[in-house]
């Protein structure tokens, strides 16, 4: 997330944790090496200067509590302070009456509309049903974009690609969609500069009577998105403020850092291509996972959204019992893949963050896919009984998938360390990390 700034800033935390004196002479040097990464990521200067003093005269000052050491006291500290630069608390979305109407806003190319299909998905899972009105009379094909998106999710839309008035189609989404518990109105890219946008924006907001307007800002833009969510919370009252396009954006530690100067609210964040990289904006979380702390939290609620839980209860019943065959390394896939790309889970998992490279985790998503090529391969007889691959339907397996009898024999490997693994487990109650480690190191070889 946020691409080099997080690589460097998990990279100043491994130096502090190998050093073996903290002294005034590491504290700056720690301190300028946040300075430059923030920087880099095109922070505020002013802002820059103001964090790194308050980091700086705190960790000189204050005597670390009991059973802190002080290295540990220092980590505390720059996390402790970056919370409080992105807002310190957590803005949830609470849907507390019926219709909850979110009156969507931005510049064009901000990624307004695929915001509208993730929060779609993000709602779904909270088990809203939401509905969509496209009032944007101005973008080709912004009604048809809508359409695609929504129906995949089947989500239900209103909009009419004929009509150019927006304040006819918002009164007549209204009343289509009266007893919808959510909906979501999209409008059309607007710029501060644009009169007639901006006016069309306070008569749509007078119709709709939004319970929540949210801005969504383009995180590339860096500091600049500070000055959008100002001038736009003069135009409209903006409820909440989402920014897209966090996944490896060199600016966006400025955006981040710009927007909550405001004071808005920043409540989700986009941090992928996918219909699912999409979240809650929690302070909290986001700095440690940037710091490569983890953010066991987030992993567990991910899990508890994307895993089917009688597959997952299944699958632990078979490895708990001895009877784990490749069908459930196949679930076991299919789950681990529904979570998100790799990257994102294993910095989730404290002790991992920011340790595994990129080309690795790469590398591991490349070996899970020609793995599953591999099962699609198999038999069912096979699938549930892998004793039976021998050498013939080793052959015959390989030259189905298109890989070399080497790699099933990886597989068959990978599966058998596995079932070793979980046997370990059910022995002394729980996984060691030992056991952890060669599991996941299977897929780095």
């Amino acid at each position: 997330m946020l691409g080099s700034l997080g690589e460097n800033l998990t990279n100043t935390m491994k130096k502090l944790v190998g050093m073996s004196v903290i002294d005034k002479k590491t504290i700056k040097e720690v301190v300028k090496e946040i300075q430059r990464a923030l920087i880099q990521s095109d922070v505020n200067i002013a802002l820059v200067l103001d964090l790194s003093k308050k980091i700086e005269k705190r960790a000189l000052e204050e005597e670390p509590p009991k059973g802190i050491t002080p290295r540990e006291h220092v980590i505390t500290i720059i996390y402790e302070e970056m919370v409080n630069l992105l807002g310190k608390d957590a803005v949830g979305l609470d849907i507390n009456q019926k219709p909850y109407k979110i009156l969507l806003l931005g510049l064009q190319g901000s990624g307004k509309t695929t915001t509208i299909g993730k929060m779609c998905r993000y709602l779904q899972k909270k088990g809203f049903n939401p509905a969509v009105v496209c009032t944007d009379t101005w973008r080709p094909a912004a009604y048809e974009q809508l359409r695609q998106l929504t129906e995949e999710m089947q989500i239900p839309l209103y909009g009419d690609p004929e009509n150019k008035d927006a304040l006819d189609l918002a009164e007549k989404g209204l009343k289509e969609f009266k007893n919808k518990k959510v909906i979501i109105f999209d409008t059309a890219g607007r710029h501060k500069e644009e009169s007639d946008l901006i006016a069309e924006m306070d008569e749509l907001d007078n119709i709709i009577q939004p319970t929540e307007a949210m801005l969504v800002i383009d995180g590339t833009i860096g500091q600049q998105a500070g000055e959008q969510a100002k001038a736009f919370s003069q135009a409209t009252d903006i409820g909440s403020i989402i920014i897209t396009k966090l996944d490896g954006s060199a600016k966006g530690g400025g955006a981040l850092s710009a927007v909550a100067e405001t004071g808005a609210p920043i409540k989700f964040i986009g941090t992928g291509e996918r219909i699912d990289d999409f979240e809650l904006f929690d302070p909290e979380r986001f700095i440690s996972r940037l710091l490569g702390m983890g953010d066991i939290q987030t992993l567990i609620e991910k899990a508890e959204e994307n895993i089917d839980e009688d597959i997952a209860s299944k699958t632990m019943e078979n490895m708990m019992s001895g009877k784990f065959t490749l069908t459930d390394v196949r679930n076991q896939f299919e789950m681990m893949n529904n979570m998100g790309p790799m990257q994102q889970v294993l910095n989730m998992i404290p002790g991992l963050g920011g340790k595994i490279p990129k080309e690795a985790s790469k590398m591991t998503e490349d070996k899970i896919e020609t793995y599953k090529i591999m099962m699609s391969s198999m038999t069912q007889k096979e699938m549930d009984n892998p004793k039976l691959i021998k050498q013939s339907r080793i052959k015959r397996i390989a030259r189905g998938a298109g890989v070399e009898e080497s790699e099933v024999k990886e597989l068959l490997k990978y599966y058998n360390n596995t079932k070793k693994a979980m046997k370990g487990m059910g022995r002394r109650g729980r996984l060691g990390s030992g056991a952890m480690n060669r599991m996941m190191g299977q897929f780095m070889r």
